[in-house]
């Protein structure tokens, strides 16, 4: 299976379902920026509600140029302050301290192209997550791939109910699903890699439904 994919910050719990028995998946780093998505933001737990997180960008979120063209503006200092969220959130999760070293080290590292930094993110939980997935990447933006493609890139995503698991906020705030990957990686550790197969058998369903 091929999947088409936008360069997304940390992906969501329901992208990783996705991509989980992809053969390939192809990025397109040629469509332009969309605002309001999570080409340059992910979700994370916080004490009262969802705490979205937000790479900044050189000239800001209104821009309309190739996503291999978008800047991160560091001078906000923003990663010093993303991992300090992260780790004021999860430092009691299950599994904080086992992802803990590699991911801070991702934090530390200064990267200039929003493309670069969201790949590493990408890199970096398919790492955790075990999965072998060969990665393509385009430079030549397509609207429209073959059928057979799975075009992830401005797909809706069906409405599936989310199992629960643990989270660190949930006897206050209740469960939030399709977090990004971290929340699950923190919560469930090894398990992570279950519940996103759980997961991916009901996109399946709802696909074969159709």
């Amino acid at each position: 299976m091929t999947i088409v994919s936008p360069y997304l910050t940390f992906p969501a719990i329901s992208w990783w379902a996705n991509v989980l028995k992809a053969d390939t998946v192809i990025f397109d780093s040629a469509e332009h920026f969309q605002k309001m998505t999570n080409r340059n933001k992910y979700h994370i737990a916080g004490a009262n509600n969802s705490n979205k997180l937000s790479v900044p960008l050189v000239n800001g979120r209104n821009q309309r140029v190739p996503m291999y063209e978008v800047h991160i503006h560091n001078e906000a200092r923003w990663q010093t302050q993303h991992w300090r969220t992260i780790v004021s959130v999860y430092k009691r999760t299950p599994y904080f301290e086992h992802y803990e070293i590699s991911l801070q080290a991702l934090f530390e590292k200064e990267f200039t192209s929003l493309v670069d930094f969201n790949k590493a993110t990408i890199h970096w939980a398919k790492k955790q997550l075990k999965l072998q997935f060969e990665e393509n990447e385009t430079d030549v933006f397509l609207k429209d791939y073959p059928a057979g493609i799975t075009d992830l890139r401005f797909r809706k995503q069906p409405q599936i109910t989310f199992p629960r698991y643990y989270q660190i906020f949930e006897e206050r705030i209740g469960f939030l699903p399709d977090l990004c990957i971290l929340d699950l990686l923190f919560s469930e550790g090894p398990r992570a890699k279950d519940y996103l197969q759980a997961l991916a058998k009901q996109y399946e369903l709802l696909i074969a439904a159709k």
